[in-house]
């Protein structure tokens, strides 16, 4: 049992990585859409590359869309609407009629024109519900075959024998003799509309179930392709009918691979293919991102945000295909060179895309637009702290898109006339989209306690609450920490590392001092020192204590990890040589483990840079009379020094770049001091 408590205590980084390898795996397979790959790959426009082709089984040609979508139209335009009669009682309307022309009676009409009125206005009654009085006016012209349905009966007729109350008038006209006066038509017209009701109704549930069965009863083939039929022949343009006939054939060959007997030998080709690219991004990490690589933190963050990608563009796809390109994918390499570098974020951005083709359609469109997209961000993003770089980029990555799919659809369709401009739109919303990014960073900053440039920004500002307190407790010490945050920066900038990163440690580096400022000569503004009352191994504690005091005062104020690491490494494991030798000088056998800080050593070039700049900016305080000359040997010999001491041996530093090192802060001090080239007399 201990033996592998033991193993899997030694190798817990190991595991935890293949268990991410196994588990990333299994996600992207379940993510993929269960399907065989088809193994021809062709564009509409272009000639056909392979050799000829013939079908390997029976199929039927499948319908375009547009197609499907005209006889639709084709359905609707030629459907026959219902209309519903109710049944009316026509003596209770005459009954009416008869009630109000009896009080219209009382005027000076005589008995004899009343009943003559009588008698045309059951006529018109008559007449105008022989076939029916609709309640609304529709849109069809008058020749339009309808179906009146009463009770159980269907009659069909022509629209036009509908009558409307607007019709009534022309309907009184036929009745009464032209020769009449006219105030018969306007007594019938004002007594008809006072008692007329409509008795028929547009039936549109039963219009719409019969065109929706008529649309269901659409089929989606128009012709089959015998087996050993040729498909297409090499070097024939696909287009028209050939590209309808490869795309029917593709579409059934996906689905008639992907069955119950070969499930498992899919499986299989969908897992090896995934387990290469992961393999790929591991083995690429290693061997020239070895400091992520160890980190599991790090590469846990790189697999999140590549399963993240394939699950959204999963979704959309399987919402609507159309709408691929609304993915914001480009804020892959923005979040990962934000976090690490350029190439890192191109690297498993191409990767991604790789992943993606399985799922999109379209494959070989895509690819190229996501890869050209990504160098774009990779080459336009920088100082993303700068808002308006975002928003330049964004622009940059958009024009690109819109620019890649014009010339993909000139090369397909031949002409610009067929193109949607909404598709555009879906390349100005992925840019709105990839805008989100900026949140996102702080997210991720917050779950897997990464930085970006922007915190570094933020934590580099002078006014902020902790380099206030650190100001106002231990002004030596703060003027300390920027005249080392300077040279520490400028050495940064000269062998390429993270100079903000190294700028915002420096400055942070020495806050334990705060806990107890004076005995620190920087602090001390008197001639009395407080370490002439303390026995030499009481005042190394005190002076070896600032970086745990350090340490604890950046955790209460949440400052990142990676900013500790500047507080934790700046000391190394070095030796407080004079407290050490002082002890020396009075007991004769002081122990170097009481005056040695715990470290650890510098494990980055950037910590190992603090280290440099900080010893060199301390001691140089200590020269009364400093020259040029004596400077440039001062710096030689304390690096030379922590060099012997393997103070850098965990920093991934290499001699060139500590030279390098060297000769700016020689030059940075000599700046400093505002010193000269010393000249013979």
């Amino acid at each position: 049992m201990k033996s592998i408590f033991s193993f899997f205590s030694k190798n817990q980084p190991f595991i935890y990585k293949a268990f991410l390898f196994v588990s990333a795996t299994l996600l992207v397979i379940y993510l993929l859409p269960k399907g065989g790959q088809f193994k021809y790959n062709f564009q509409k426009g272009k000639p056909w590359q392979y050799e000829n082709l013939y079908a390997p089984f029976s199929f039927a040609i499948k319908k375009t869309q547009e197609e499907i979508d005209n006889e639709i139209d084709k359905i609707r335009s030629n459907a026959i609407p219902y209309f519903e009669k109710d049944s009316t009682n026509l003596k209770q309307i005459k009954s009416i009629f008869s009630e109000l022309l009896d009080d219209a009676n009382k005027t000076s009409f005589s008995n004899n024109y009343i009943n003559n009125i009588k008698i045309t206005g059951y006529a018109i009654i008559n007449e105008l519900y022989k076939t029916g009085i609709i309640n609304e006016k529709y849109d069809f012209p008058s020749n339009k075959i309808i179906y009146l349905k009463s009770g159980s009966e269907i009659e069909k007729i022509n629209y036009g024998k509908l009558f409307y109350f607007e019709d009534v008038d022309t309907v009184i006209k036929r009745f009464v003799d032209k020769n009449s006066v006219s105030e018969a038509e306007l007594l019938l017209n004002e007594l008809l509309s006072k008692s007329l009701v409509s008795n028929v109704t547009y039936n549109t549930k039963l219009t719409e179930a019969t065109i929706n069965s008529d649309i269901d009863a659409i089929n989606p083939n128009k012709g089959v392709i015998e087996k050993g039929s040729r498909i297409i022949a090499k070097g024939e343009v696909v287009e028209g009918n050939k590209f309808q006939k490869l795309n029917s054939f593709k579409a059934v060959f996906q689905s008639q691979v992907w069955s119950k007997s070969n499930y498992n030998w899919l499986l299989l080709g969908y897992s090896l293919l995934v387990m290469l690219v992961f393999l790929m991004l591991f083995l690429f990490m290693k061997n020239y991102r070895k400091d992520i690589y160890e980190n599991n933190t790090k590469v846990t963050f790189i697999f999140f945000n590549i399963i993240f990608m394939v699950l959204i563009t999963t979704l959309v796809v399987k919402y609507d295909a159309k709408l691929v390109y609304i993915t914001p994918l480009c804020m892959l390499p923005l979040v990962l060179k934000t976090f690490f570098d350029a190439r890192l974020g191109l690297f498993v951005h191409v990767l991604t895309a790789l992943l993606l083709g399985f799922i999109v359609p379209n494959s070989f469109e895509f690819l190229f637009l996501q890869i050209i997209a990504g160098m774009v961000t990779i080459l336009t993003v920088s100082e993303l702290y700068k808002r308006a770089n975002l928003f330049i980029s964004v622009g940059q990555i958009t024009f690109v898109y819109i620019l890649g799919y014009f010339a993909f659809f000139i090369i397909q369709e031949g002409n610009i006339q067929l193109i949607e401009i909404e598709n555009f739109g879906y390349f100005v919303l992925c840019g709105l989209l990839t805008l989100f990014s900026f949140p996102l960073i702080y997210i991720y900053e917050k779950l897997f306690g990464l930085v970006s440039d922007v915190t570094l920004l933020e934590l580099s500002d002078t006014n902020s609450k902790l380099l206030k307190e650190l100001s106002n407790k231990a002004p030596g010490t703060f003027h300390h920490s920027l005249n080392v945050a300077n040279l520490a920066e400028a050495a940064a900038y000269e062998i390429g590392a993270n100079a903000m990163l190294t700028r915002v440690g420096a400055l942070y580096h020495d806050i334990g001092k705060m806990v107890n400022p004076t005995y620190f000569t920087e602090n001390q503004v008197s001639s009395i020192n407080s370490h002439d009352e303390l026995e030499p191994t009481e005042s190394a504690q005190i002076i070896i204590g600032h970086v745990i005091k350090g340490i604890e005062i950046a955790k209460k104020n949440n400052l990142p990890d990676r900013i500790i690491d500047f507080i934790r490494t700046h000391h190394g494991t070095s030796l407080v040589y004079y407290f050490y030798s002082k002890e020396n000088d009075i007991s004769g056998d002081a122990s170097k483990a009481d005056f040695t800080y715990p470290g650890p050593t510098p494990f980055s070039k950037e910590t190992a840079i603090l280290m440099m700049a900080d010893s060199v900016e301390a001691a140089s305080k200590s020269l009364k009379e400093p020259t040029s000359s004596k400077l440039d040997s001062f710096v030689e010999k304390i690096i030379d020094g922590q060099m012997e001491q393997g103070q850098f041996l965990n920093a991934n530093i290499t001699f060139k770049e500590i030279q390098k090192i060297k000769k700016v802060l020689k030059k940075k001090l000599n700046n400093m001091y505002h010193l000269r080239i010393e000249y013979p007399e």
